[in-house]
Protein backbone atom coordinates (compact mmCIF):
# COMPACT_ATOMS: atom_id res chain seq x y z
CA UNK A 1 0.00 0.00 0.00
CA UNK A 2 1.00 3.31 -0.73
CA UNK A 3 2.23 5.70 2.27
CA UNK A 4 1.88 9.39 2.24
CA UNK A 5 2.81 11.61 5.31
CA UNK A 6 0.31 14.54 6.73
CA UNK A 7 0.75 16.92 9.75
CA UNK A 8 -2.24 17.58 12.12
CA UNK A 9 -3.07 19.05 14.82
CA UNK A 10 -4.11 17.52 18.76
CA UNK A 11 -8.16 19.78 18.98
CA UNK A 12 -7.59 21.41 22.72
CA UNK A 13 -11.68 22.19 22.42
CA UNK A 14 -14.58 19.57 21.27
CA UNK A 15 -17.86 20.76 21.03
CA UNK A 16 -20.45 22.48 18.20
CA UNK A 17 -19.28 26.02 18.31
CA UNK A 18 -15.25 24.48 17.80
CA UNK A 19 -16.07 22.70 15.03
CA UNK A 20 -17.57 25.54 13.26
CA UNK A 21 -14.64 27.49 13.50
CA UNK A 22 -12.54 24.99 12.41
CA UNK A 23 -14.62 24.29 9.26
CA UNK A 24 -14.25 28.05 8.52
CA UNK A 25 -10.67 27.95 8.43
CA UNK A 26 -10.43 25.51 6.18
CA UNK A 27 -9.49 22.47 9.00
CA UNK A 28 -11.40 19.11 8.74
CA UNK A 29 -12.12 18.02 12.38
CA UNK A 30 -10.91 14.10 12.50
CA UNK A 31 -10.73 11.49 15.10
CA UNK A 32 -8.47 8.61 15.33
CA UNK A 33 -9.55 5.19 16.88
CA UNK A 34 -8.08 1.97 17.30
CA UNK A 35 -5.32 2.47 20.02
CA UNK A 36 -4.54 3.05 23.21
CA UNK A 37 -7.42 5.86 23.03
CA UNK A 38 -9.42 7.82 20.98
CA UNK A 39 -7.74 11.18 19.78
CA UNK A 40 -9.52 14.24 18.27
CA UNK A 41 -7.57 16.48 15.61
CA UNK A 42 -7.79 18.48 12.61
CA UNK A 43 -5.85 19.35 9.64
CA UNK A 44 -6.32 21.58 6.34
CA UNK A 45 -8.28 20.21 3.55
CA UNK A 46 -5.55 20.65 1.25
CA UNK A 47 -3.23 18.24 3.49
CA UNK A 48 -6.29 15.48 2.96
CA UNK A 49 -7.12 15.72 -0.55
CA UNK A 50 -4.72 13.52 -1.27
CA UNK A 51 -5.91 10.94 0.39
CA UNK A 52 -9.91 11.62 -0.19
CA UNK A 53 -9.80 12.04 -3.89
CA UNK A 54 -7.82 9.19 -5.04
CA UNK A 55 -8.15 6.18 -7.02
CA UNK A 56 -5.60 4.38 -4.58
CA UNK A 57 -5.45 3.34 -0.74
CA UNK A 58 -3.09 4.84 1.58
CA UNK A 59 -1.09 3.78 4.87
CA UNK A 60 -1.17 7.41 6.28
CA UNK A 61 1.96 8.32 8.74
CA UNK A 62 0.26 10.83 10.82
CA UNK A 63 2.40 13.47 12.27
CA UNK A 64 0.94 15.01 15.32
CA UNK A 65 2.43 17.41 16.98
CA UNK A 66 5.49 15.36 17.14
CA UNK A 67 3.84 11.87 17.96
CA UNK A 68 4.00 9.73 15.18
CA UNK A 69 1.01 7.49 14.01
CA UNK A 70 0.06 5.04 11.56
CA UNK A 71 -3.35 5.26 10.33
CA UNK A 72 -6.17 4.23 7.41
CA UNK A 73 -8.91 6.59 6.79
CA UNK A 74 -11.64 4.43 7.61
CA UNK A 75 -15.35 6.84 7.18
CA UNK A 76 -15.53 10.02 5.24
CA UNK A 77 -18.26 12.67 5.74
CA UNK A 78 -18.93 15.25 3.03
CA UNK A 79 -21.35 18.16 3.21
CA UNK A 80 -24.74 17.14 1.29
CA UNK A 81 -24.90 20.54 -0.83
CA UNK A 82 -21.27 21.96 -1.03
CA UNK A 83 -19.94 18.28 -1.34
CA UNK A 84 -16.78 19.74 1.22
CA UNK A 85 -15.10 17.47 3.70
CA UNK A 86 -16.71 17.68 6.93
CA UNK A 87 -15.04 14.92 8.96
CA UNK A 88 -12.85 11.98 8.67
CA UNK A 89 -12.16 8.96 10.57
CA UNK A 90 -9.32 7.31 11.19
CA UNK A 91 -8.17 3.76 12.64
CA UNK A 92 -4.74 3.18 14.11
CA UNK A 93 -2.52 0.40 12.74
CA UNK A 94 0.39 -1.74 13.71
CA UNK A 95 2.41 -4.46 12.07
CA UNK A 96 1.35 -6.99 13.96
CA UNK A 97 -2.02 -6.98 14.08
CA UNK A 98 -4.91 -7.33 11.01
CA UNK A 99 -6.40 -4.35 10.04
CA UNK A 100 -10.44 -3.81 8.48
CA UNK A 101 -9.79 -1.31 5.70
CA UNK A 102 -11.40 -0.48 2.22
CA UNK A 103 -9.45 -0.67 -0.79
CA UNK A 104 -10.45 0.87 -4.19
CA UNK A 105 -11.24 -1.82 -7.27
CA UNK A 106 -8.95 -1.32 -10.36
CA UNK A 107 -10.79 -2.70 -13.73
CA UNK A 108 -8.27 -4.45 -15.88
CA UNK A 109 -8.83 -5.52 -19.65
CA UNK A 110 -11.38 -4.83 -21.81
CA UNK A 111 -14.66 -7.48 -20.97
CA UNK A 112 -15.55 -9.59 -24.14
CA UNK A 113 -19.30 -8.49 -23.84
CA UNK A 114 -18.62 -4.83 -24.57
CA UNK A 115 -17.04 -5.52 -27.95
CA UNK A 116 -20.38 -7.71 -28.85
CA UNK A 117 -22.49 -4.51 -27.62
CA UNK A 118 -23.14 -4.65 -24.16
CA UNK A 119 -23.18 -1.87 -21.33
CA UNK A 120 -20.96 -2.17 -18.11
CA UNK A 121 -22.74 -2.12 -15.28
CA UNK A 122 -20.04 -1.52 -11.81
CA UNK A 123 -21.92 -1.71 -8.89
CA UNK A 124 -18.38 -1.71 -6.74
CA UNK A 125 -15.48 1.11 -6.10
CA UNK A 126 -14.28 -0.61 -3.45
CA UNK A 127 -13.99 -3.57 -1.69
CA UNK A 128 -13.84 -4.28 2.56
CA UNK A 129 -10.86 -6.45 3.22
CA UNK A 130 -8.94 -7.40 6.14
CA UNK A 131 -5.35 -8.11 6.48
CA UNK A 132 -1.83 -7.15 7.83
CA UNK A 133 -0.77 -4.01 7.29
CA UNK A 134 2.38 -5.34 5.28
CA UNK A 135 0.22 -7.00 2.64
CA UNK A 136 -2.49 -4.51 2.12
CA UNK A 137 -2.31 -3.46 -1.86
CA UNK A 138 -3.47 -0.09 -2.61
CA UNK A 139 -5.61 -1.19 -5.10
CA UNK A 140 -7.10 -4.40 -6.37
CA UNK A 141 -7.34 -5.54 -9.37
CA UNK A 142 -10.52 -7.55 -10.80
CA UNK A 143 -9.86 -9.04 -14.54
CA UNK A 144 -12.62 -8.52 -16.65
CA UNK A 145 -11.39 -9.46 -20.13
CA UNK A 146 -13.94 -12.83 -20.11
CA UNK A 147 -16.98 -11.14 -18.69
CA UNK A 148 -19.91 -11.35 -22.15
CA UNK A 149 -23.24 -10.15 -21.96
CA UNK A 150 -25.26 -11.53 -18.67
CA UNK A 151 -22.15 -12.37 -17.16
CA UNK A 152 -21.73 -10.96 -13.91
CA UNK A 153 -18.18 -11.22 -11.37
CA UNK A 154 -19.88 -11.40 -7.59
CA UNK A 155 -17.62 -10.46 -5.00
CA UNK A 156 -17.57 -14.55 -3.85
CA UNK A 157 -15.50 -15.01 -6.82
CA UNK A 158 -12.57 -12.89 -5.86
CA UNK A 159 -9.84 -13.79 -3.50
CA UNK A 160 -6.58 -12.34 -3.08
CA UNK A 161 -3.28 -13.56 -1.50
CA UNK A 162 -3.78 -13.02 2.48
CA UNK A 163 -6.48 -10.82 2.66
CA UNK A 164 -10.37 -11.82 3.67
CA UNK A 165 -12.79 -9.61 2.13
CA UNK A 166 -15.85 -9.06 4.25
CA UNK A 167 -18.16 -7.63 1.84
CA UNK A 168 -21.32 -10.40 1.30
CA UNK A 169 -20.21 -12.81 -1.06
CA UNK A 170 -23.50 -12.26 -2.85
CA UNK A 171 -22.93 -8.56 -4.05
CA UNK A 172 -22.29 -8.13 -7.51
CA UNK A 173 -18.91 -5.91 -8.51
CA UNK A 174 -19.30 -5.93 -11.87
CA UNK A 175 -21.13 -7.24 -14.98
CA UNK A 176 -22.42 -6.80 -19.02
CA UNK A 177 -25.61 -6.41 -19.90
CA UNK A 178 -27.49 -6.70 -23.37
CA UNK A 179 -28.33 -3.14 -24.55
CA UNK A 180 -31.70 -4.61 -26.00
CA UNK A 181 -34.57 -4.16 -23.64
CA UNK A 182 -36.15 -7.14 -23.88
CA UNK A 183 -38.27 -9.21 -21.69
CA UNK A 184 -35.66 -12.09 -22.62
CA UNK A 185 -32.76 -10.80 -22.36
CA UNK A 186 -30.58 -12.97 -19.68
CA UNK A 187 -29.59 -10.20 -17.12
CA UNK A 188 -31.83 -7.18 -17.63
CA UNK A 189 -31.52 -3.62 -15.22
CA UNK A 190 -34.55 -5.33 -13.18
CA UNK A 191 -32.53 -8.00 -12.23
CA UNK A 192 -29.30 -6.07 -11.62
CA UNK A 193 -31.21 -2.94 -9.46
CA UNK A 194 -33.06 -6.30 -7.58
CA UNK A 195 -29.32 -7.64 -7.39
CA UNK A 196 -27.84 -3.93 -5.93
CA UNK A 197 -30.78 -3.64 -3.30
CA UNK A 198 -30.42 -6.93 -1.40
CA UNK A 199 -27.00 -5.79 -1.24
CA UNK A 200 -27.45 -2.72 0.03
CA UNK A 201 -29.52 -3.56 3.26
CA UNK A 202 -26.85 -6.66 3.61
CA UNK A 203 -24.21 -4.23 4.14
CA UNK A 204 -26.10 -1.85 5.93
CA UNK A 205 -26.59 -5.09 8.80
CA UNK A 206 -23.28 -5.62 8.39
CA UNK A 207 -21.85 -1.73 9.02
CA UNK A 208 -24.18 -1.29 11.75
CA UNK A 209 -22.14 -2.30 14.54
CA UNK A 210 -18.86 -1.24 13.40
CA UNK A 211 -20.20 1.95 12.96
CA UNK A 212 -21.75 2.35 16.39
CA UNK A 213 -18.84 3.25 18.62
CA UNK A 214 -17.32 6.16 16.00
CA UNK A 215 -21.36 7.56 15.87
CA UNK A 216 -21.44 7.72 19.59
CA UNK A 217 -18.19 9.37 19.75
CA UNK A 218 -19.15 11.92 17.42
CA UNK A 219 -22.85 12.52 19.29
CA UNK A 220 -21.09 13.12 22.17
CA UNK A 221 -18.13 15.66 20.54
CA UNK A 222 -21.16 17.34 18.57
CA UNK A 223 -23.48 17.57 21.83
CA UNK A 224 -20.89 19.64 23.55
CA UNK A 225 -20.51 23.29 24.28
Amino acid sequence: MKTIAISAEKRTELGKKSTRDLRKTGHVPCVMYGGGEVIHFHAHENDLRHIVYSPHGYLIELDLGGEQHKVVMHELQFHPVTDSIQHIDFVEVFEDRPVTVDIPIQLVGAAIGLKDGGKPRQRRRVLKVRGLVGELPDVLDIDITDVAIGDVIKIGDLSYPNLEILDPARSMVYAVVSSRISKGMEMGEAELEAAEAAEGEAAEGAHGAEKAEVTAEAEEEESED
